[in-house]
């Protein structure tokens, strides 16, 4: 039933897409738009007059039209994108209810499509039921959104356009069938066999650095001497592209080839320090991985470059043994904030009296006002002693649904890295000390135990290092 359950979800999607009147944001009520295209005198707030919206309908059944070529449909489809491009949100809203109600799939035949399949009694009936819920989805509205991925700049086009329903307040609901049916074209269109890795460096197009600098997402680029350093000889950075989006890259990643794990992020962004000896590097650093399309959210490849990447790194230097990250832990403040005092009241009595004393209190937020100046902390202090066993907790036990609750952990666990080490105060800027009172973790890619920590994760198990477990013990 898996893939029957994402064909179903997208069947309620698409159906609710070609019914009837639907709240608008706010609770106000909106007219379909075959009502819209009837009306002649009175009209509401909609933005394109109805005589408008028959144009635009007209425009968009010839992109549609299956007696027409790809190429004689992809051309009107490249004056709807010049009509688009001038045109504000209030337009581009009525071109997607348009999408949606006159090009979706037949909602009876897809409705009986379904209850054949539900309703299917043996194999061979099932089998036959699910081609034909499979014919049942293909409507015209698929094959217009590929004409439109055919001009140049059409592919660009489509994420942009899914970017901006994605930024849509949550209570506007009547666009997710196109949502949908985009995401579902984008796991394909986007497979990682489709794209090519390419290595950036300081002789790449200006054009193409200032995609850097402007996508950079972890540790902002500050200036052209800022890149430069990251460009430099014991640095690597590395993007996936699309051949239909050869200028942009999708997502890249920068890399630190040094001698050992790295513990805090400022001597990798030291614009003044010299150039590490790559004949001695032995570790690649992964300091900074930057998806740059928010509409192709949902469509994964990240992993897929971590992949390629240790590849290339491993083929022109042999002596790498060790591929770990020093990342961000983004969501440790605020979880902290909500459920910090559970994991405080778990500490032994001794080790309560201890931070008591140092901190004024055994809650989090005498912990957190303790930790305005992390750097000023020795190691041994019962604050710092606290706040690392909260963030190891955080990192090494919290799930929910069996899946680490940190956003970036999500990603490195689920590629088989694991939870490595902890490092105090190696991110003082004040994004580093909003997020997680500085501190940073490595995820290790222990390439022999990728399966491994993988199953582990599967089971609702975090892969941690002994030196994380120990932390995680009170």
């Amino acid at each position: 039933m898996g893939w029957a359950a994402d064909w179903i979800e997208q069947t309620t999607l698409w159906v609710r897409g070609v019914e009837g009147d639907k709240p608008g944001k706010d609770g106000v009520e909106q007219r379909p738009l075959a009502k819209r295209l009837e009306a002649t005198l009175k009209r509401g707030q909609e933005a394109l007059s109805p005589r408008e919206l028959r144009r635009l309908l007209e425009d968009l059944q010839q992109v549609a039209d299956a007696s027409l070529s790809d190429v004689e449909g992809g051309r009107h489809a490249q004056l709807l994108m010049d009509w688009y491009a001038k045109a504000a949100l209030p337009a581009h809203k009525d071109f997607w209810a348009l999408i949606i109600e006159q090009f979706g799939p037949d909602a009876t035949a897809l409705q009986a499509a379904r209850e054949r399949y539900d309703k299917a009694g043996s194999d061979v009936e099932r089998s036959e039921a699910e081609m034909g819920l499979r014919r049942a989805l293909m409507s015209s509205r698929t094959r217009m959104l590929q004409r439109f991925a055919q001009p140049q700049g059409g592919m660009g086009f489509l994420v942009d356009m899914r970017a901006e329903l994605l930024a849509l307040p949550k209570a506007e609901q009547r666009y997710v069938a196109l949502d949908a049916e985009l995401e579902h074209l984008f796991s394909n269109w986007f497979d990682v066999a489709l794209l090519e890795l390419k290595s950036l460096n300081w002789d790449s197009p200006a054009s193409l650095l200032e995609k850097l600098i402007k996508y950079e997402a972890v540790h902002d680029i500050r200036s052209w001497s800022d890149l430069k350093n990251r460009l430099d000889s014991d640095r690597r950075c590395y993007g996936f592209f699309h051949p239909r989006m050869p200028k942009v890259p999708l997502i890249f990643v920068e890399v630190a080839l040094v001698d050992k794990m790295s513990d805090s992020i400022g001597p990798l962004l030291d614009e003044s320090a010299a150039a590490a000896d790559i004949a001695k590097a032995n570790t690649a650093i992964f300091y900074s991985i930057s998806n740059t399309q928010s509409g192709l959210k949902g469509v994964s490849f990240g992993d897929s470059l971590i992949k390629h990447v240790v590849e290339t790194l491993t083929q022109e230097f042999p002596k790498l043994k060790q591929f770990a990250t020093l990342s961000p832990i983004p969501g440790l403040r605020s979880w902290l904030s909500k459920h910090g005092d559970a994991v405080l009241a778990e500490l032994d009595d001794k080790q309560k009296a201890a931070l008591q004393a140092a901190a004024g209190g055994v809650d989090m937020a005498h912990l957190l006002a303790a930790l305005d100046d992390p750097a000023s902390l020795k190691e041994k202090s019962a604050v710092r002693q606290a706040a690392m066993f909260c963030a190891a907790r955080y990192l090494g036990r919290e799930t929910a649904k069996g899946r680490p609750l940190d956003a970036v952990a999500r990603f490195h666990l689920g590629n088989g890295a694991r939870v490595e080490r902890l490092n105090w105060a190696a991110d003082l800027s004040p994004k580093g000390h909003k997020q997680s009172m500085g501190l940073m973790v490595n995820y290790l890619y222990d390439l022999k135990r990728l399966d491994k920590h993988r199953s582990l994760l599967a089971q609702g198990k975090i892969p941690v290092s002994s030196e994380i477990e120990s932390l995680c013990k009170s």
